[in-house]
């Protein structure tokens, strides 16, 4: 008679998050697997501390982008009059019109002070910022010259709003997990913004940093989210492999396909502030960190579902585990990859309607390296996805399969197991 849900089949280990450590400690497959973990841990805290930027490379990389005029002071302001009318250089036989147009500063040292910006020429308006009037917007200054000048709208407002929606949204969906989601998600943040960026600028290795970075990502987020436990701890070894096929494969063809980083503005920039950056290197190292995302998603489902099906029965062997388990997967690679090909794509749609007007067949279009490192991107990050489910599914299977001991703990009960921090 089949068992109710939520009861354990005749035989079961007890695989749950809370006591799956007493079920699994035991396994063979679970120690060399931690041993894994533990190798990559130490591997990823000395290579953050040796790649820790210093204070003195930030300090020459923001002196170098002052020098060029990328360092500005940012300031808020609110549109207070605009005004259109001939321009500055207007003559009788050659009239111009411009926009005249004035801001009050909410920010900053000159807080509540009235400032005239540029003219804005009109004959370019397709270039021309639409203002009106009680607008927020964000001004530059160059206190060099005491010069204002416009610089962008000010969306920080409904920034925030969408990003407290978003939290909502989560912890209303996810609640304990969800805010253990979101709080990952800074973590992720963190280490890119304090750790990943300024080590690059410091003049170390695009790639090594990136290598670095994914895997305390990886670490951090995926046992924050999903808790310590075993199918995390074999979603991690799993994420790691692919991701080092992922690296592996990227490496190559960026190799072979001489992809040199200058093909964008910021690619011509970079070297100019971090004298010696190799920007192929850093667009290789921006391949690894974008495919991370996608993997850690199948990896713990992978990993879940093998646990699942050795809980519902528990006489299955590894291959039929594995074979089971990928079944199910190739579902999940289907939508999965052609997430990843649209997430590159959406990113790529104006330089497409670029290449689609200059007349170009659709194999040079392809050839042009800007479009190019989006597909060497795309189909390496979406072989590390396939490869991601047989591998991490064999390592589950691998794991749970192992003999129940002879002895169970006292006062263990028998629990389906539960998706990863459930």
């Amino acid at each position: 008679m089949e068992k109710p849900l939520g009861q354990p089949a005749e035989g079961a280990e007890d695989l749950s998050p809370a006591s799956g450590w007493r079920a699994w400690r035991s396994y063979p497959g679970l120690r060399w697997v931690l041993a894994v973990v533990v190798a990559a841990a130490v591997a990823t805290v000395f290579g953050v501390a040796a790649l820790w930027p210093t204070e003195e490379g930030i300090e020459a990389a923001t002196a170098s982008a002052d020098e060029i005029g990328l360092v500005t002071d940012r300031y808020g302001a609110t549109v207070k009059e605009i005004r259109d009318g001939p321009c500055s250089y207007s003559t009788p036989e050659s009239p111009y019109d411009c926009r005249q147009v004035t801001v009050v500063l909410d920010e900053g040292p000159a807080r509540g002070s009235p400032v005239a910006l540029p003219e804005l020429d009109l004959a370019f308006s397709a270039t021309t910022p639409s203002l009106r009037l009680g607008q927020k917007v964000i001004i530059g200054y160059e206190p060099s010259t005491d010069f204002y000048f416009y610089a962008d709208a000010d969306r920080r407002t409904p920034l925030a709003w969408l990003t407290a929606l978003f939290a909502v949204f989560v912890i209303a969906l996810g609640r304990r997990r969800g805010v253990l989601a979101l709080v990952g998600m800074a973590g992720t943040l963190a280490v890119l913004l304090a750790f990943m960026a300024p080590s690059i600028l410091d003049g170390n290795d695009p790639l090594l940093v990136s290598v670095v970075a994914a895997s305390g990502i990886a670490f951090v987020s995926l046992y924050l989210v999903h808790g310590f436990n075993p199918i995390t701890t074999v979603a991690l070894v799993g994420t790691l492999s692919s991701l080092g096929l992922t690296l592996g494969l990227s490496w190559a063809f960026f190799e072979l396909a001489a992809f040199t980083g200058l093909a964008t503005e910021e690619g011509l920039v970079l070297p100019l502030i971090a004298g010696g950056l190799d920007v192929a290197s850093l667009i290789l190292g921006g391949a690894v960190i974008g495919a991370l995302g996608a993997l850690d998603d199948i990896t713990v489902t992978q990993a879940a579902l093998v646990a699942e099906l050795r809980y519902r029965n528990p006489s299955l062997r590894v291959y039929e585990l594995v074979a089971s388990g990928i079944r199910v997967g190739r579902e999940h690679i289907a939508s999965t990859v052609n997430t990843l090909l649209l997430a590159y794509a959406g990113a790529a749609i104006p330089l497409l309607m670029l290449f689609v007007v200059s007349d170009q067949s659709l194999v040079m279009v392809a050839n042009s390296e800007m479009v190019a490192v989006v597909i060497v991107r795309t189909l390496c990050g979406s072989i590390g996805l396939v490869a991601a489910v047989p591998i991490t599914t064999t390592l589950a299977a691998l794991v749970s399969s192992g003999r129940r001991p002879a002895e169970t703990d006292a006062g263990s009960g028998s629990n389906r197991p539960e998706p990863p921090g459930g």
